[in-house]
């Protein structure tokens, strides 16, 4: 999902391709079946590769593993950031009502990463490695939201901003998880105007009519 500042040499390319693949084929099994779902032969058999490749580029399964879950959860930030800072800089509430939209939409609000987060959630519990993915995600995209509240046009408070990242981080999570589990269950556009009225009325903010206009198909299986 990153752009490329500088062309990768042929070779490097290629490996960066065949390493993608091997993660979206076991993205796409644990969102089918759950993590048991996706072992090294069926990963294999996804990506039409042997099973002994996949272990020119992951040293275990489970490295292939935190692998796929780091790049499900730093993905999304990517996109919110990105949305966020398509808008002029000088108009903190747009930008802060892109990153929010960002959430309810493809690539982020879809049942495969959904089902990819939940499927691998619980590994935290057992696994330092997943865990600290975990954190330093969930903090990461915390502070950026954090940083989009800070620089709403308001008297600065950072114990404010931090309560209210954490809330605004929540119900945010909360209505991607129905949304990319059960899509069929909401209108067009419903849960990103819940998310930005909910959030408006947290900080004291009116959105602008342009972060409500235009939505997408909520209905998003990809």
């Amino acid at each position: 999902m990153t752009s490329q500042v500088l062309r990768r040499p042929y070779r490097r390319e290629g490996e960066e391709k065949r390493r993608d693949d091997l993660i979206a084929a076991a993205m796409s099994l644990v969102a089918e079946g759950g993590p048991e779902a996706a072992t090294v032969r069926a990963i294999a058999a996804r990506a039409g590769v042997t099973p002994g490749l996949i272990r020119h580029y992951f040293q275990s399964k489970e490295e292939l593993t935190h692998a796929v879950y780091r790049q499900v959860m730093e993905a999304m930030t990517h996109e919110a950031l990105r949305a966020a800072a398509a808008q002029p800089q000088d108009d903190p509430v747009g930008r802060l009502a892109a990153f929010i939209a960002a959430n309810f939409r493809p690539p982020v609000m879809t049942t495969l990463l959904v089902g990819v987060w939940a499927g691998y959630m619980h590994l935290g519990r057992n696994d330092p490695v997943m865990h600290d993915i975990h954190e330093a995600t969930y903090l990461g995209y915390r502070d950026r939201l954090q940083e989009l509240i800070a620089a709403l046009p308001r008297p600065a408070d950072p114990a404010r901003d931090r309560r209210e990242a954490i809330a605004c981080n929540a119900l945010i999570d909360g209505l991607w998880i129905e949304g990319g589990s059960l899509p069929d269950n909401f209108d067009r556009g419903e849960l990103l105007r819940i998310a930005l009225d909910g959030i408006g009325a947290m900080l004291g903010v009116r959105f602008p009519a342009s972060a409500y206009s235009d939505l997408p198909d909520r209905k998003t299986h990809a």
